[in-house]
């Protein structure tokens, strides 16, 4: 690519008159500068490396910088992350890709059911890594979930399909049976709230013939039930009336205890979460600051059903990796 493109790319200032006239390829870390190459930075240090290793352009915003060869090409841009990504829309124009923005539950979704995964890039949520990616990536289809940042890329960036094929025949909290595709799942380990996400991914994947399977399915990152007894041990659900579910966005607990209440009336749900944590409908959830804090409170308060906030389920030691719910 020749300078002249890059300055109108980046809308930058072609700060000097340099020797070179083009540039062989782009990159915004210093170690993956091959000679003939363009490097995006605000780091003196990260620039010095660039040139050592053979940079033939430098794109930078902060004035501090010191030009230490003037025959390369040096372009002043307004901010260095901007130009990067103005530099990505002209690649993405030329390779006709297709960008969606996804809902962290339909990318864990998309992840557990595709198949193969070689036809499809997932765009980093750091700017950086997502430069590298779109830019030495054969791929044309790209999904992410930094909404923010995929809407830089791609400012008319595609979202899943809200009417989708696909509805639930019976569901309790932690099993969901439904029908999609002209196949009936029977009780997959999908929260009935978590179905909306799923069969938008299903859509997604036939309509841009991926493949997949949908009988991957199993309870997300988002939504982890553990049934326990009275020793914080993992056990069966027909031996216990506690089960301790783990997740790590609000809006799931707001939609569990919803679905409790309407289900069964007589569940007694409490809800642990990090100190100052606010949680609809909750005016005081019990907090926790470490492991030994969870443990006691499932230990000396009564409950069903217990929603635990922004920890892991190995927060509870005595419960082991592997486990059967039914």
């Amino acid at each position: 690519m020749k300078i002249e493109d890059i300055v109108n790319l980046t809308e930058g200032v072609l700060t000097n008159q340099p020797q070179v006239q083009a540039i062989e390829a782009a990159t915004v870390y210093h170690s993956k500068v091959d000679h003939g190459d363009l490097f995006f930075s605000s780091s003196q240090e990260e620039i010095d490396k660039a040139l050592e290793n053979g940079a033939y352009a430098i794109v930078y915003d902060n004035d501090t910088i010191v030009k230490k060869d003037d025959e390369i090409a040096w372009i002043k841009v307004s901010d260095i992350q901007l130009a990067a990504i103005k530099l990505l829309r002209y690649v993405i124009l030329k390779k006709e890709a297709k960008f969606y923005y996804l809902l962290e539950h339909e990318m864990s979704f998309l992840k557990m059911i595709l198949t193969h995964k070689s036809n499809i890039s997932f765009i980093a949520d750091d700017w950086r890594k997502a430069f590298e990616q779109i830019l030495n990536s054969d791929d044309i289809l790209f999904v992410g979930t930094d909404k923010a940042l995929m809407q830089m890329i791609k400012p008319d960036v595609l979202r899943l399909n809200r009417e989708v094929e696909g509805y639930a025949i019976s569901d309790t909290l932690f099993r969901t049976t439904f029908k999609v595709g002209g196949f009936v799942y029977q009780e997959k380990e999908v929260a009935p709230f978590h179905l909306e996400y799923l069969l938008r991914v299903v859509d997604f994947c036939n309509r841009e013939e991926l493949p997949y399977s949908v009988d991957r399915v199993r309870y997300t990152k988002h939504f982890v039930p553990v049934f326990i007894d009275g020793n914080l041990n993992a056990t069966r659900p027909s031996q216990t009336d506690k089960v301790v579910i783990f997740t790590d966005n609000l809006p799931d607990i707001e939609k569990a205890r919803e679905y409790v209440k309407r289900s069964t009336m007589w569940v007694k749900s409490i809800v642990l979460t990090p100190p100052k944590t606010k949680v609809p409908g909750i005016d005081r959830p019990h907090w926790f600051e470490s492991e030994e804090e969870v443990r006691e409170i499932l230990k000396s308060i009564h409950f069903n059903y217990a929603f635990i906030y922004n920890a892991d389920k190995s927060i509870l030691n005595t419960i082991k990796e592997e486990y059967s719910l039914f």
